[in-house]
């Protein structure tokens, strides 16, 4: 028996099927091929979207009426802090938001970390 034909046999049999599998599995390693020479995706977000929700933040603390349960209050406050903290991270102000307690010493950082982004272009207001 020959060779030939039983190997003309196992191509043609086999050949379909790879051609298939290779077609269903190239979009999924073109997108790993270009993932990986993209390098890695930033962290952050975008500073415009940090100042977006910096400025939201601020306005809804500043509008909260009186009467607003202690929680809520708190909640937003901290939400501020931790946006004021990501906007100094990205444009290299140092702050001390992380160490200071509530209270009269963390209002006055506060203020600072607010004054240091204005002098350095980010809008607040």
């Amino acid at each position: 028996m020959a060779a030939g034909p039983v190997l003309l046999f196992a191509v043609v049999s086999v050949a379909p099927s790879a051609l298939f599998w290779a077609a269903l599995r190239l979009p999924a390693a073109y997108r790993w091929l270009r993932r990986r020479r993209a390098g890695p995706a930033p962290s952050e977000p975008p500073v415009e979207q940090v100042a977006a929700d910096l400025r939201r933040v601020r306005r809804t603390l500043a509008q909260l009426p009186s009467g607003t349960p202690a929680a809520r209050r708190i909640g937003t406050r901290q939400a501020y802090d931790e946006l004021l903290v990501t906007a100094c991270r990205e444009i290299g102000v140092e702050h001390r938001l992380d160490g200071v307690r509530e209270g009269a010493d963390r209002d006055l950082e506060r203020l600072r970390i607010e004054d240091s982004l204005s002098r350095k272009g980010f809008v607040l207001s």
